[in-house]
């Protein structure tokens, strides 16, 4: 079957976008070809920086020829419509159209028959197309032309053809440029010109012109070789897999090559030390293979293969890493000499947000909401306060400013220097975890506390001034933050009153409210209540949201999270351990029978609520009672309902659950037995009411309507 090859050579593409751009680039032009009729066995995308290069194979010689009806109006209909099926047909009149007969009459009925076309004369139209609306991240346009592209484009190979033949050119231009046949290799090493026609020969050429075509490939190779650098020097590599990936997105040979610098650099902490040499020279750093600690080495991967083996390249990495780590020593010097403490003024100056105020407010209210959650997580009431009032302090050092990503970290770093307790200065940096599904989630409880604290503050003020997430926007991270609030719950083991921390959060942006506390320092729940009931639903709905994502991600199923969660369920921790509960309660013979004679009797009740367009709530009259396992199932139901309360009361699930297994008996009694839909009115209506009874106490467990099965 004949190949297409395709490639867009351009100057440098930054490495972040690469990867993207060859899947875009595949599914754009696969999905191209799939809807003109043209099927393919396969494609692949591949991507180097100054190239995307696209192959598929399989393709047929032509698309196929098609046949279309399409059915139009009565014969006779009137003219206007008739004039509507022409135009929207194609047609030049009606008389162009065939009269077909069904058993509700005449109707017109415009067939098309079109031929197929050429793939080579297809791939021609739709490349230019798609390359002309590329959605970049960022692009550019130069010259007199008129492409935005990421970089100027400088050529264009296109071929087309079927094994044992050679390939077609497929002709089109793009911004002045016409396809062909022609690539280059490497920059440096073999810049010249070489001509390809198939995907094969294509990559041969450029492996000898020093170019590896897979981004995975470079990546292997990078890996690999400094694993076996690292290791000949009794080193460990610390893996970083988004800089091994930039970095091979900027080179297309890749050498790897070993580097050092002065072990006085290591009385800096070494984040300092790896964020120094991984963000300015995109370098790897190193450990000690015996005790771990941070070495005086690292990795550099060069685009060239040197004539002096790489000394040049070394030496001239080695003199930037010197000055940057000499302009962070000095940073971190300068730092220290200022207490976290008396770096607060400076927060007045920062602003968090345009309606949320300074970070210096934020600040406030993280001390007072670090505080009131102490209690509930077991934390030092103190000590929450005092770390939520260094929290953000680093934000001002010189040190996080430039590099951002250290924050919290260095805060760290500088409360301990400055004799801030072990507690306070792990929750500096702590409160800002976890950024991220695979992130540490903090333990230590002063750190629970602010981080919940940093969390809630901020879902609650931008809930607050109606900045939510919305679709798959989320400027903000708030879907982060839930997250990570749920997270923090789960793991920790926590009972942690949602409603109540969303009101104390709300509360910190409100001047002058109301707390909803009691006498005994618990969440008072009439005051939350009657709080703003609007905010608090809204915001627990949205956890809710982020739960059930979450459960489900763990393995839940998606019908019992959605059995127990109630609108005014709060408690992340028992909502977990109920949909557990329940997985194991309806794994079991009992469960599931219970759970088929539920479905039955409330299929029963909605067909007969239906028909009378009422509900069935009545009381239960023993007097009608006639069938011994109607009498049978009342008592079960009203034993059940009293114990299942008290269980849910104390938040038993278990108990719970286990008191609805023995309704099993009395239910699969019930309805071999006695007939629901009795000839006496009175009989059936108390028999259905009984139903309804056993409906409502299965409810006080979970909405078992949802549940699938």
């Amino acid at each position: 079957m004949p190949e297409f090859l395709l490639e867009l050579f351009s100057e440098e593409i930054p490495a972040r976008l690469q990867r993207r751009a060859a899947e875009a680039l595949r599914a754009e032009v696969t999905k191209a070809l799939v809807e003109r009729g043209l099927a393919y066995e396969g494609a692949r995308a591949l991507v180097t920086p100054r190239r995307l290069a696209l192959t598929v194979a399989g393709l047929p010689a032509r698309s196929p020829d098609t046949r279309e009806e399409r059915k139009g109006p009565r014969v006779g209909a009137p003219q206007q419509a008739i004039n509507g099926f022409v135009h929207a047909a194609g047609l030049k009149s009606i008389t162009a159209a065939r009269v077909q007969s069904d058993p509700r009459g005449d109707f017109y009925v415009a067939v098309t028959e079109k031929k197929g076309a050429a793939t080579v004369d297809i791939i021609a139209e739709i490349i230019p197309a798609i390359v002309a609306r590329f959605a970049w991240a960022k692009s550019m346009r130069w010259g007199s032309g008129g492409l935005n592209w990421v970089r100027p484009l400088r050529s264009i190979v296109a071929t087309f053809g079927a094994d044992g033949e050679a390939p077609d050119i497929v002709p089109f231009s793009i911004d002045g440029i016409k396809s062909g046949t022609v690539t280059y290799g490497h920059r440096f090493l073999a810049p010249g010109p070489m001509h390809v026609r198939r995907f094969a020969d294509y990559q041969r050429a450029l492996e000898k012109a020093y170019v590896i075509l897979d981004l995975d490939r470079r990546m292997e190779i990078i890996a690999h070789d400094a694993a076996q650098l690292a290791f000949a020097r009794g080193l460990t590599l610390i893996e970083d897999k988004s800089l091994l990936e930039e970095v091979a997105g900027l080179v297309e040979f890749p050498v790897v090559l070993m580097g050092a610098f002065e072990e006085r650099f290591l009385s800096l902490p070494e984040e300092v030390i790896v964020a120094t040499i991984r963000v300015n020279q995109k370098c790897f750093c190193m450990r000690d293979g015996k005790n771990g600690k941070l070495a005086s080495r690292f990795i550099l991967v060069s685009n060239l293969v040197a004539a002096d083996g790489g000394r040049t390249i070394i030496a001239g990495n080695e003199r930037v890493i010197r000055a940057r780590l000499s302009d962070a020593k000095f940073f971190y010097d300068s730092d220290l000499k200022v207490p976290l403490a008396d770096r607060l003024g400076k927060l007045v100056d920062m602003v968090f947000h345009e309606k949320l105020g300074t970070q210096r407010a934020r600040v406030d209210r993280l001390v007072a909401l670090a505080g009131d959650l102490a209690p509930l997580v077991n934390a030092d009431s103190t000590e929450a306060r005092r770390a939520a009032l260094l929290a953000k302090a680093d934000l001002t050092t010189g040190m996080v400013g430039e590099f951002p990503e250290l924050q919290g970290v260095m805060g760290r770093h500088y409360a301990e220097a400055q004799g801030e307790r072990a507690a306070v200065s792990n929750a500096i940096e702590m409160h800002y975890k976890p950024a991220g599904p695979s992130d540490a989630v903090p333990t230590d409880p002063v750190a629970i506390a602010v981080a919940l604290a940093d969390k809630l503050d901020m879902l609650a003020g931008f809930w607050a001034i109606d900045e939510k997430p919305t679709g798959s926007k989320d400027p903000y991270a708030l879907r982060r933050a839930a997250l990570g609030v749920i997270r923090i719950a789960l793991d920790n083991l926590l009972t942690l009153p949602l409603a109540g921390a969303f009101a104390r959060a709300r509360i910190g942006h409100r001047a002058n409210a109301p707390i909803p506390f009691d006498d005994e320092g618990a969440f008072d729940a009439t005051a939350i209540r009657t709080f703003d009931r609007k905010f608090l639903d809204d915001l627990l709905a949205f956890f809710h949201e982020r739960l059930t994502v979450s459960l489900r991600e763990a393995g839940a199923r998606h019908d019992l999270v959605s059995a127990v969660i109630g609108p005014n369920s709060d408690d992340l921790l028992e909502i977990t351990r109920r949909v557990e509960a329940l997985a194991n309660f309806l794994g079991a013979e009992d469960g599931a029978n219970l759970l088929a004679g539920y479905h039955r009797a409330v299929n029963i009740l909605r067909d007969e609520e239906k028909k009378e367009e009422s509900s069935f709530k009545g009381d239960i009259d023993t007097s009608l009672l006639a069938e011994p396992e109607e009498h049978s199932l009342a008592t079960a139901v009203t034993l059940a309902h009293e114990s299942v309360a008290a269980a849910i009361g104390v938040n038993d699930f278990a108990r719970a659950l286990s008191e609805l297994a023995a309704l099993r008996p009395p239910v699969d009694r019930f309805f071999d037995k006695v007939l629901v839909n009795a000839p006496d009115p009175a009989t059936r209506t108390n028999r259905l009411n009984l139903l309804a009874h056993l409906r409502d106490c299965m409810h006080l467990v979970a909405d078992f309507s949802k549940v699938e099965g």
